[in-house]
């Protein structure tokens, strides 16, 4: 019995060792899994039951100051092949081909390619999307086809302000325009992640669990801009009629809010279509407005005026010979029709852009002077707007300016301007002599609609005073009112601006496009509160007519005709309201008439009645009187009556009514 007891107790011995044993092997196992081969292990496991997924937001939107959708992002499917797992590549390509748009060979290139992941189409339409899918399931595909979600930029208004937002390119990158330069703030993030999948890589429960994959980012956020859509479609419109009738290079216009530097619209033909850039030459998506430099021609001489004004080198009844051309430094300058006007003032030099009267006015403001005055109006570096390709212009070092570069840059040529800096330059006179940086972004907003940045008007510097500024406004008014820019003119409303012509400079710097010009009108509207001011620049006009105050101008004055019906604003009141309809006569200071022997040192007053104000200006210089003059159309009366004997010098005003 104890014998039998003890073999028990033995074998229950050696069990329990046994037991022991194994247990400790097992907790060494463990041990060395977890703490030696864990990391590896792991990793290996998670590479069978699962993939890493980098999942994207949308892109941020593009909107207008209303709120109307410029650029939007929508979730579609990409494509991608696992030729790995492809066991009849002919078949494959055969099905595929024809339901995504692709050649055959197309197909077997990227299965050629190798490895398990390759992209064939990304960025679907949605039935290409579902005709894959639908085949993916009959002809049991799903071993080596799949799809992954990716952003999608769409632009709903096609060719609309197209050249100012650019587009995207297939890896969710800006390539120019708003899209370019706010890239960082619009790019929808991609979010690493992972999901547990069956042997096939199908996410398991990827129904329930879809949601995981699209998520709204933090970092594309929404672009509100300073333009308005509706002022956009009214100016290409213009633009295409503008192109139509003239066959130029190319048309630019930029309107903008001269109160606070907001651009309203910002437009180039020929454009083109984001939604399909890659179908349209690389030059057709740069942004004129920004990126073209050209000489200025006549439109340059309002700010030339301004300076002339500010600096008290002229008054606006100050009276120039006009010979028609002027030699400076041996380089012949002439008016655009090559003639001579006469005895003028300098309001008529302004009215009818008379280049040697602005010649005259640079040599007197001279380099320094000059060149001051066009670096504070905003040329010669760029404004800074949030654009891409922004040109700076092309100023004098004055230092090395001679007499005759003095003269040309009077008129608008020898120096490049952008068109965006010369409808600031013409927002500054428009807002009393004082110059804003102009913007095209108005507020920018965060994924969840919180406010991130909201811009507003910002002043660079003043420019003019205010009272120069005033004087200055006149003689722009005078220029759409009867002098070159006449075109322009939009009944019951007061306009300002200039005119432009000038001949294109050849593209290796050589000099002059013979037959080439660049026509073009700015100017604000209207003048006792100015809402906008417009540009027209027209680039190498086929139609033989090339003069800015024919071709540009019309077009200026269509789309300012347009905007203030669009933007509800009222007419511009009466000058003469309230007045006397009788004529009022002009006050005389006494005097004698005379009818003895001239002495000498003194003159006899001619009679000016019926002349016109080139006409009374001209008698005057000839006689030796200081002439000052007042209203418009032909002389009805003078300060000194007839046939008076005065000093040489003596200033006589002439009062003058429209016939």
């Amino acid at each position: 019995m104890k014998l039998e007891q003890h073999n028990v107790q033995q074998r229950v011995a050696f069990l329990a060792a046994i037991m022991l044993g194994c247990v400790i092997l097992l907790i060494f196992r463990y041990g060395w899994l977890q703490l030696v081969q864990g990391n590896s292990l792991g990793e290996r496991m998670k590479a069978q039951v699962g993939q890493d997924y980098a999942i994207q937001s949308p892109r941020g939107a593009i909107l207008d100051r209303n709120g109307r959708e410029l650029a939007v992002s929508t979730m579609t499917k990409s494509l991608y092949i696992d030729p790995s797992h492809v066991e009849n590549p002919q078949e494959v390509a055969a099905n595929l081909a024809p339901l995504i748009g692709k050649s055959e060979q197309e197909i077997l290139d990227d299965i050629a390619v190798g490895g398990g992941f390759v992209w064939v189409k990304r960025r679907m339409e949605q039935a290409e999307y579902e005709a894959v899918r639908q085949l993916i399931r009959e002809k049991n595909y799903i071993s080596c086809l799949n799809f992954r979600d990716e952003a999608k930029r769409y632009y709903p208004n096609d060719v609309l302000a197209a050249n100012v937002i650019g587009f995207v390119g297939t890896d969710d990158k800006g390539l120019d325009g708003v899209e370019q330069a706010l890239d960082k703030m619009l790019k929808g993030e991609v979010k690493e992640t992972y999901l547990t999948t069956d042997r096939q890589d199908r996410p398991i429960l990827d129904s329930i669990f879809s949601s995981r994959r699209r998520y709204a980012g933090d970092a594309c956020k929404t672009i509100e801009l300073t333009i308005d859509s509706s002022i956009q479609f009214i100016v290409e419109q213009e633009l295409d009629r503008a192109i139509a009738e003239n066959n130029p290079k190319a048309v630019t216009c930029v309107v903008m809010d001269p109160k606070t530097g907001e651009v309203l619209a910002m437009a180039s033909r020929p454009s083109y279509n984001p939604n399909r850039f890659w179908d349209y030459n690389p030059e057709i998506w740069k942004n004129r407005a920004v990126s073209f430099i050209y000489e200025p021609g006549s439109t340059f001489k309002s700010v030339v005026a301004g300076a002339a004004l500010q600096e008290k080198v002229v008054t606006p009844n100050q009276v120039f010979v006009d010979p028609g051309y002027v030699m400076v430094s041996g380089r012949r300058i002439q008016n655009w029709n090559g003639e001579s006007f006469g005895t003028v003032t300098f309001t008529d030099v302004v009215k009818q852009s008379l280049n040697t009267g602005f010649a005259q006015v640079g040599l007197r403001l001279g380099a320094d002077r000059l060149m001051s005055y066009a670096k504070n109006f905003g040329f010669g570096e760029p404004t800074g707007i949030d654009l891409p390709g922004e040109e700076s212009g092309i100023l004098f070092n004055p230092e090395d300016m001679r007499e005759s570069d003095m003269a040309t840059s009077a008129i608008g040529q020898s120096i490049a301007v952008t068109p965006l800096q010369l409808v600031t330059a013409m927002s500054a006179i428009a807002n009393d002599g004082v110059l804003l940086k102009p913007h095209i972004v108005k507020s920018i907003r965060n994924a969840d609609g919180s406010m991130y940045e909201e811009r507003g008007k910002k002043e660079v510097r003043r420019v003019i005073d205010s009272a120069t500024d005033k004087t200055l406004i006149g003689l722009l008014e005078q220029v759409v009112a009867s002098g070159g820019g006449a075109k322009a003119a939009v009944r019951g409303y007061r306009i300002a601006g200039k005119t432009g012509t000038a001949q294109k400079i050849r593209e290796d710097g050589s000099g002059y496009m013979d037959g080439r010009y660049i026509a073009s009108f700015c100017g604000f509207a209207p003048v006792e509160d100015p809402k906008l001011t417009v540009l027209v620049m027209i680039d190498d006009p086929g139609t033989g007519n090339f003069y800015g105050g024919q071709i540009a101008a019309p077009v200026a004055g269509r789309i300012f005709a347009q905007l203030m019906r669009y933007m509800h604003i009222e007419p511009s009141s009466d000058p003469f309201a309230g007045m006397e309809t009788e004529e009022k006569k002009p006050q005389h200071k006494p005097a004698r008439l005379y009818t003895g022997e001239i002495p000498d040192g003194k003159i006899l007053v001619p009679d000016f009645s019926g002349k016109s104000l080139r006409e009374a200006a001209g008698l005057a210089a000839d006689r030796g009187l200081s002439f000052q003059s007042e209203g418009s159309g032909y002389a009805v009366g003078q300060s000194i009556e007839m046939n008076t004997l005065v000093d040489k010098g003596t200033s006589i005003t002439v009062y003058f009514k429209p016939s």
